[in-house]
């Protein structure tokens, strides 16, 4: 028993001894964060010391580094922190998200900026938008994507009337969790939740709540938000908006695909230089004329640049009209791409470039 005591208290004494090392670390890492500031002058705010390239190569060697026990998500998640505490010693990064508290947006505005962020809950995706345009904030995060159901219109069409530039990319794990006032499933007669949420559970809510009544709402936690104030309402939301709000989790992991992610785009005002792993988003509408679009892609195929993603929407330039968002491998300072985008030619009406940015990160 003395031995295992022993034992015991040295491994005690030895974490102790690497906290304070650890501690010490980062303590000079943020005095060089400073020098940085100092080094580049004063008078300037935290979107001015900001560069995506540079953490999204900074993490990138956390992984490569990383030999366990700890996952490469959860050694990401620990550099992202210092580094977002770092940088906002003088002035945090102003970063809108669709709110309010709790959603699964500004879930992903954390695991992108940190904690040390400043997040700045707003009303619509349209208003995300607007936020930055007026740069009331630097950055915003806004969904584009689920694995399950697709592309979210609101987002693309957005980008038809906006000068936003697209930064980075975020990948966000969906779990959807059931919530009510007081915990019974017997009990509700209604479940709040965003459109793309009641889609994301449909089989489970057919199967459990067959008779209840869905209502969309503007997101996850407006959901939970109404469901606190009666007791035969159900909220769809996460694990957050449901503590946020004071309610009782039903049931969890209610998602139809046990693989639900989501993918949000960091959009500013700035393009980034390249980080070494990256996307482009283009924005191009073709003439109309036989294999217009073909002759816009075949340049991509030509140089070896992968195409990752093609979706049309109808352009606000006339009816029956298209506008096709592209995502395609690399950054557009790279050769291979500026000579593809060169060869387009005539094929193309219009390009425009949304943006080139770090692939998202684990």
């Amino acid at each position: 028993m003395t031995d295992k005591k022993t034992s015991l208290s040295g491994v005690r004494e030895r974490i102790d001894s690497i906290d304070q090392q650890i501690q010490q670390l980062i303590s000079e890492r943020a005095g060089w964060a400073q020098e940085v500031a100092r080094v580049k002058g004063e008078g300037l705010s935290a979107i001015d010391y900001y560069r995506p390239e540079r953490e999204a190569h900074v993490l990138r060697m956390v992984v490569d580094r990383n030999n366990g026990p700890l996952t490469d998500t959860e050694m990401v998640r620990l550099f992202r922190e210092i580094m977002s505490s770092c940088l906002a010693q003088e002035d945090p990064l102003k970063v809108g998200f669709l709110g309010p508290e709790g959603t699964f947006s500004e879930q992903a505005v954390r695991k992108h900026f940190g904690h040390a962020a400043y997040g700045l809950p707003l009303g619509s995706i349209e208003e995300v938008f607007q936020e930055v345009a007026a740069g009331h904030a630097d950055f915003g995060v806004v969904p584009v994507e689920n694995s399950g159901q697709g592309m979210i219109q609101v987002t693309l069409d957005m980008f038809l009337t906006s000068d936003a530039t697209i930064c980075g990319e975020v990948e966000l794990r969906v779990h959807q969790c059931l919530h009510s006032l007081n915990g019974r499933l017997e009990d509700i007669k209604r479940v709040y939740a965003h459109a793309q949420s009641l889609q994301q559970c449909k089989t489970w809510l057919r199967i459990n709540l067959p008779n209840v009544e869905c209502i969309a709402v503007g997101s996850n936690a407006e959901a939970a938000r109404l469901a606190r104030h009666a007791d035969d309402a159900g909220a769809i939301a996460g694990e957050t908006a449901g503590r946020v709000y004071g309610l009782k989790t039903v049931a969890q992991a209610i998602e139809d695909r046990a693989d639900n992610t989501t993918r949000f785009l960091v959009i500013g005002r700035s393009l980034f230089p390249p980080s070494g792993n990256d996307r482009t988003s283009l924005l191009i509408t073709v003439n109309d004329k036989p294999g217009a679009l073909y002759h816009v892609l075949k340049p991509f195929a030509e140089h070896g640049i992968s195409l990752n993603r093609i979706e049309s929407r109808p352009a606000h330039s006339g009816k029956w009209q298209y506008a096709f968002f592209i995502d395609v491998s690399g950054h557009i300072n790279d050769e291979p791409m500026q000579a593809a985008m060169k060869e387009m030619g005539e094929a193309a009406a219009q390009v425009r470039v949304l943006g080139s940015y770090p692939v998202a990160l684990p």
